[in-house]
């Protein structure tokens, strides 16, 4: 009887462990789509989100000294440079790459791309030997991406470059995610904490992109006037506002991630994610589709007569002359087209 149980109750906790990630996760794909429109400096809103995350991570470590009076774990310089930088650079790299592309490509293209990340992480999984080889895994995983890609394929706008960008966002994410799982389960390491382990990457993530940042967005961010050279104060405020609204939502997202990694697998949170996407886009299939239907309601509303209807029309307007003295001393009253009222398009 206690198998069952346990098997319940992990397959709960693994259940709200999902719907926490999905809250964090769809709010930052729609901030990052939001806020592309306006702000057009990926790599720069990348690198304010990963010092906030960097410091509410260690505010937060502090505050857990604090309430439980042990020290926080903190890593040798060996061991920083090492085992954390390769997973740090790989999640720069991944996260980077995947915000720059929101500014050439839609979120169906993107969505289209990035669901070959299941299968990189599945691959670096297996030689990394986390997963056990599983023809049923396998072909499970394989139907999933190809059910996604068909399913997203006639409703993109293909861009080549953002593309490129997405699908090696997605290669990079495989390593980054497989080696996520390495550094999150080896107990010598003490970052089994999403806490702990976010506090250790952020600073090499911050390292690793600032290059990019520079070569791309330097020059222009600081010529610009939505920060540097701006010259009202509530501009200013408002893009400083938002921007620390994302970094808040990216804390929410990687605490969220790496807690389900840690508590289950890389492969898991993949396949998860794509089940998130996949409603999103029925969601907004949906919701196309209602809007078509309500604009063939208005075109059909406001449509001319058929001739069938003309040839009613003028056969009463016929009788009516007929019957009306006036009608035959003065000729026929003019017709009057008939008032339609179209229905309201939305």
């Amino acid at each position: 009887m206690a198998c069952p149980v346990q098997f319940i109750c992990r397959g709960v906790r693994t259940v709200g462990l999902i719907l926490f990630y999905y809250v964090f996760s769809i709010g930052i794909t729609f901030y990052n789509k939001w806020l592309m429109k306006g702000f057009h400096y990926p790599l720069f809103m990348t690198l304010v989100h990963l010092s906030i995350i960097f410091c509410l991570a260690a505010v937060t470590r502090w505050a857990m000294h604090c309430w439980t009076g042990k020290p926080r774990v903190v890593l040798s310089w060996t061991d920083y440079l090492h085992k954390v930088s390769p997973t740090a650079l790989a999640t720069v790299l991944d996260i980077g790459l995947s915000n720059w592309s929101f500014l050439f490509i839609t979120i169906s293209l993107y969505t289209m791309t990035k669901s070959s990340a299941v299968l990189f992480i599945l691959f670096f999984s297996l030689i990394f030997k986390l997963e056990e080889p599983n023809p049923f895994l396998i072909l499970v995983v394989l139907l999933i991406s190809c059910g996604l890609f068909m399913f997203t394929f006639e409703s993109t706008q293909f861009n080549l470059e953002g593309f490129l960008m997405v699908l090696l966002a997605s290669f990079i994410g495989g390593i980054r995610w497989t080696l996520t799982q390495v550094l999150m389960q080896k107990a010598e390491l003490g970052l089994q904490n999403p806490i702990d382990a976010m506090f250790h990457l952020q600073p090499i993530m911050f390292i690793g992109l600032f290059p990019l940042f520079l070569y791309n967005e330097g020059l222009s961010l600081s010529t610009s006037e939505k920060l540097f050279r701006s010259t009202e104060l509530s501009p200013l405020l408002y893009s400083l506002f938002t921007l620390s609204l994302g970094g808040g939502l990216a804390f929410g997202l990687g605490f969220s991630e790496f807690l389900l990694v840690s508590r289950t697998s890389s492969l898991t949170l993949s396949i998860s994610g794509i089940f998130k996407i996949k409603a999103h886009l029925y969601g907004s299939w949906l919701a196309r589709a209602r809007s078509w239907s309500c604009r063939c309601c208005g075109r059909a509303e406001t449509s001319p007569p058929t001739s069938t209807t003309q040839r009613n029309t003028r056969s009463t307007c016929t009788d009516q002359q007929a019957a009306s003295p006036r009608g035959t001393a003065e000729g026929p009253e003019p017709q009057r087209e008939p008032i339609t009222t179209p229905l309201m398009r939305f």
